[in-house]
């Protein structure tokens, strides 16, 4: 039987001894080492922990994590919904209600195996930390409050450092370099305008700045176009502006937020829950945080009679966007972390991309 105690591992860091729970921002203005995850809906959860140490993620221990076979996953759009999405989107474009929107699907499959009532997602962060490495990895473990959350992100939402607060938005994927198209940097300055315009709603006026735009980096796989926006937070502002003015991540939304909003509300089946959230830690005795765009995740529903393991893949869709190959990106993004997650880099000690 696994420990399913609450936990949370970011990077280098441990946390455990939860002491509480609240779905209230301003308790990260408060103090203490904080783990957050909100949901894409809205949903907050704010677990404070009394003990954070240093350590490195374990290596994977064989048998400790089962997951599903890569075959064994559904998609709350097929194949055909995507592509008609995709062509929907296009129209509104054309129609001018908005300029670009992120189509997502949501991946579920049930967990196999007597073990799966005591599936431990850091056994699966584990299994990513090798096959998977990310700079915003982590666990947050907290069964009793429907958090159990494995994250291999790339992308940063917020950081924070005192009154600094910095963005880093990804807009544009590819396998490699050379795949990266001229509709990829438009997407990708689209969403950095919206990152600014958004920071800019809770920073001091002047300060909001763009340190790098389009730098290309490189992920295991595939490659990504990255920006950095960084502003000033304005007298007054904390957690619960911040929030506000930045939430949900406009790279996984489009622009305008609202228009995109809508229109994804219109067309996706299921709801993205953590995906496309904020999943992150926030030390607010130090005044320093990181948190990830919810990406790259996977976590586990409880709520039925099986537990199921979930995972969101998607893509921006523009004017430029051609329907089989935004299928085609959704499922470059998924492939290589679903091999990951069926327990094939415990057998094999590698996964295929």
């Amino acid at each position: 039987m696994h420990d399913l105690t609450p936990l949370a591992r970011f990077g280098g860091l441990v946390a455990s001894g939860l002491r509480d729970v609240t779905s209230d921002p301003a308790a990260l203005e408060s103090s203490g080492f904080w783990a957050v995850c909100a949901d894409f809906e809205g949903g907050l959860v704010c677990a404070r922990f009394d003990t954070v140490w240093s350590e490195e993620v374990p290596l994977p221990v064989p048998g400790a994590w089962r997951g599903p076979g890569p075959d064994d996953w559904a998609s709350s759009l097929d194949e055909d919904a995507y592509m008609a999405g995709v062509r929907r989107i296009r129209e509104h474009i054309a129609a001018g209600e908005v300029y670009q929107a992120n189509l997502c699907r949501v991946l579920s499959a049930p967990l196999p195996g007597p073990q799966a009532e005591a599936a431990d997602v850091d056994a699966l962060t584990a299994l990513l930390a090798r096959g998977n490495p990310a700079p915003y990895a982590g666990t947050i473990r907290l069964p009793a409050h429907g958090v159990e959350i494995a994250t291999a992100s790339p992308e940063l939402f917020l950081a924070r450092d005192g009154r600094t607060v910095e963005s880093g938005p990804i807009k544009g994927t590819g396998r490699t370099e050379a795949d990266l198209l001229e509709k990829d940097h438009a997407e990708n300055v689209m969403i950095v305008d919206l990152v600014r315009n958004d920071l800019g709603r809770v920073c001091a006026p002047g300060s909001v700045s763009v340190p790098d735009l389009c730098a290309v980096e490189k992920h295991p796989g595939l490659v990504h176009l990255v920006s950095t926006v960084r502003g000033r937070l304005a007298d007054g502002a904390g957690w619960p502006e911040l929030l506000n003015a930045a939430f949900p991540p406009g790279s996984v939304t489009g622009a305008p937020k609202s228009s995109a909003l809508r229109i994804i509300d219109a067309l996706e089946t299921a709801p993205r829950g953590p995906y496309c959230g904020a999943v992150g830690w926030v030390d607010a005795d130090r005044g320093t945080a990181d948190m990830a765009v919810g990406i790259r995740t996977f976590w586990i529903d409880r709520t039925g009679s099986t537990p199921l393991l979930r995972f969101g893949t998607g893509a921006g869709i523009t004017w430029g966007s051609d329907p089989a190959r935004e299928w085609a990106e959704t499922e470059l993004k998924a492939s290589r972390l679903l091999a990951v997650a069926s327990g094939a880099y415990e057998e094999t000690g590698r996964t295929t991309s």
